[in-house]
């Protein structure tokens, strides 16, 4: 069977299930199930842009709900899974839409967004290909603010002396091409840097019109702009600024002049089509459970306007048409109360892959501690040496911190690794106020110094509720 290759690895950096485990492992602790689960569906992605075109579109993206408490890593895998992907990547709450017909967000706004997304990549990724041109434009364009070209002056003149003239304006085009190549060089060695030049910029206000449509606020804005923006004239600004900063200001302009915003709409619309990922948080929050009071029309609604997205459908962008049919689908929820059967019979299909994450346990807490790559000990030590403040943490330290975050979550609310943050906060607040007139500059963490900044607190179960 022969392969049809298209551009994918243009969007997608093509990792293998085993790789995407190992870069996820860097940053999230345990869930090893959720991560392969989100490793294949990322694989199966690039697999069915393998096969024949004929069969490419019967292939369904291998939607997933992930479930388990809050806190236990399920919004960071699927972040850290569109960060490997390079693709556009959008978290919303479930609980966010309201059905059709009812004030508030509608579901298809979130395909909206995912399409702005897509469209501020790949407009980014243009004006990189065209960054080396867009530098030189802006250099001359600098160059011109600080050495303004002379008119000729041959009409002033008499006719007789025409070519006496002609000479003088020559010498002085030599002359100016050497202060300008001199201009030049200065300008690329960064001996202008501390120069301040006044640049011309386009401010152009739109008056704010407020307007309740079902087609969505951002899609009556962008139609208001679109009618009535020459209607108004583009008013110049001027700004007083230092040459680094006026280079960048200028290579920003250039670069959209030469970037084909037609292209970059394309390539847009199809990173949303084959790449996007849309994150559904709280999903649990709107599954139908039962009660004597009857089951809740509004969270039934916006299941069912969820349906068609998920199932595949055409939604109206202000960019064009954009098709739902591959964007892949990860949900999350504790079902605590609800169960993932309470939702919608036909939803429940469109999510084939179910993953339970476990809850962290103390052991947990002790490697989210110093084992990812963004781990919080290494966030505050990172945060405080730029105090000059060295922080020194003993490995009894960061075990009573783990046994404490542990603790708090089973006698109080269970907000698994986000109790860490709050107990680092406290425990470190001395510390971070008092860091910039500190004298001892290095500070030792032992098991003690943690017992005495959080005993009171963990012993008064009132007073660590709203502390911890």
């Amino acid at each position: 069977m022969k392969m049809d290759v298209t551009k994918i690895d243009h969007f997608m950096k093509v990792l293998k299930p085993k790789e995407i485990v190992s870069e996820l492992d860097k940053y999230i602790i345990g869930q090893d199930q959720a991560k392969r689960s989100v490793a294949i569906a990322l694989r199966n992605r690039w697999r069915r842009q393998q096969v024949p075109p004929d069969l490419r579109d019967e292939i369904a993206p291998k939607n997933i709900i992930m479930i388990g408490p809050t806190g236990v890593g399920k919004t960071e895998i699927a972040r850290r899974l569109a960060r490997l992907a390079k693709s556009p990547f959008l978290k919303i709450e479930a609980t966010k839409f309201t059905e059709v017909g009812y004030v508030g967000r509608d579901v298809e706004s979130m395909i909206r967004d995912l399409t702005e997304l897509a469209t501020n990549m790949a407009k980014k990724e243009a004006q990189e290909e065209v960054k080396t041109k867009a530098r030189e434009l802006a250099e001359e364009r600098l160059l011109d603010i600080l050495l303004p070209k002379k008119r000729e002056e041959i009409r002033e003149e008499e006719k007789g002396d025409r070519e006496k003239v002609l000479e003088v304006v020559k010498a002085d085009k030599t002359e100016i091409d050497s202060t300008r190549d001199k201009l030049r060089r200065l300008l690329r060695g960064g001996k202008l840097d501390s120069r301040y030049v006044e640049l011309e910029t386009a401010n152009r206000n739109m008056p704010m019109i407020e307007v309740f449509s079902n087609a969505g606020i951002e899609e009556m804005e962008f139609n208001i702009k679109e009618v009535f923006g020459n209607m108004f004239p583009t008013k110049k600004k001027k700004r007083r600024v230092k040459i680094p900063e006026a280079m960048e200001v200028i290579i920003q302009e250039e670069s959209q002049k030469l970037i084909d915003m037609e292209k970059v709409i394309e390539d847009a619309i199809r990173m949303t089509e084959q790449n996007g990922i849309i994150f559904l948080d709280e999903l649990d929050k709107v599954a139908g459970s039962e009660s004597r009071h009857g089951p809740d029309v509004s969270r039934e609604g916006v299941q069912r306007d969820l349906l068609p997205i998920v199932e595949g459908s055409t939604v109206a962008t202000k960019y064009g048409m954009v098709k739902t049919d591959h964007i892949l689908f990860i949900a999350a929820g504790a079902f605590n109360v609800s169960k993932p059967s309470d939702l919608l019979p036909e939803l429940q299909g469109r999510f084939p892959i179910r993953v339970e994450l476990s809850s962290l346990s103390q052991e947990d807490f002790v490697r989210i501690l110093t084992e990812p790559k963004n781990a919080l000990i290494t966030q505050y030590r990172a945060l405080l040496y730029t105090e000059g403040v060295e922080l020194e943490f003993e490995e009894s330290a960061i075990d009573e911190i783990a046994r404490i975050a542990s603790d708090v979550n089973e006698r109080m609310e269970n907000i698994g690794a986000r109790r860490l943050h709050t107990v680092m906060e406290k425990l470190l607040d001395e510390i971070s106020f008092d860091a910039p007139d500190m004298k001892e500059k290095k500070v030792d963490i032992d098991r003690h110094y943690v017992s005495e900044k959080l005993k009171d607190i963990f012993e008064d179960e009132n007073l660590s509720r709203y502390i911890l």
